[in-house]
């Protein structure tokens, strides 16, 4: 399970940074969809809570088989590093024409680690149309904290993600990241298969960081979405600049001076 053929790069980090996600399509190949769609349908044994992720699933499992390719291993290891615990999995099924929405929501109590996350993976093994609904995800969303449905109330956000994607996309979520399962509203069940995993490293430089100073970071960092509003979106840039110093080691990093001069404390006295 140490695979770091397909770290990430800085580039792609600061967008998870930003938008809280991170969308590989088409990364598992059509037979092991095939296999995944059956093993799926057949339910996964669960796992203990806090089991390390070398032992939580057996070698030929398809589960195993998943976390082992390149691209999944490298980003996995990129987000949380070697060796994390599986939180906990669960095989979501909607029937055709089956299900309401879900409120959006976030998937756990307020979280306020400003310098950790748990990480969902979130595995489509089949091709997922408007149609079928898929997961709808608000992108920008995981740093304002919330306690589980606080935003059940909102129905539409702007610039919202309703997800389409090929068979075999695999999908990382920051665990604040407001989201909520479609109804499916198809003639084909629509089937998804998630994990959350918790770190037992320091999150620091665990992706390929030979492009920390590539200035595509502080652009992705700026990022703004629709839904914010002009002075509120400030808050989200400044808790991202919080979490990228963190990440990084960076103590200097910033974007607009923003966190700069929040914590400007002063200790010199004057004369």
């Amino acid at each position: 399970m140490g695979n770091r053929e397909g770290l990430l790069s800085s580039v792609q980090m600061a967008r998870f940074v930003a938008r809280g996600s991170l969308r590989l399509d088409a990364v598992v190949p059509p037979e092991m969809n095939t296999e995944g769609l059956a093993a799926l349908a057949a339910d996964v044994p669960p796992v203990p809570y806090g089991t390390p992720l070398s032992t939580a699933y057996a070698a030929d499992s398809f589960a195993r088989k998943l976390l082992e390719l390149p691209l999944v291993a490298g980003a996995l290891h990129s987000l949380v590093g070697p060796e994390p615990t599986v939180d906990h999995h669960f095989v979501h099924i909607r029937e055709p024409h089956g299900g309401q929405a879900q409120p959006l929501h976030g998937d756990a109590i307020i979280d306020v680690r400003p310098d950790a996350f748990d990480v969902q993976l979130m595995y489509f093994p089949q091709a997922v149309s408007l149609e079928m609904g898929g997961t709808l995800s608000v992108p920008g969303s995981h740093l304002r904290r919330i306690n589980e449905s606080d935003t059940g109330r909102y129905q539409n956000l702007r610039g919202q993600d309703r997800l389409v994607c090929p068979a075999g996309t695999v999908v990382f979520l920051h665990h604040g990241l407001w989201h909520g399962g479609r109804r499916n509203d198809s003639d084909t069940a629509r089937y998804m298969f998630k994990i959350r995993f918790n770190p037992t490293v320091r999150q620091r430089r665990l992706w390929d960081t030979s492009d920390l100073d590539d200035p595509r970071v502080a652009t992705e960092l700026d990022a703004v979405f629709p839904w914010y509003e002009p002075a509120t979106g400030r808050l989200e840039r400044y808790n991202r600049i919080l979490l990228w110093r963190a990440l990084t080691g960076d103590e200097g990093f910033d974007l607009d001076h923003w966190v700069t001069r929040v914590s400007n404390r002063p200790r010199r006295e004057s004369a």
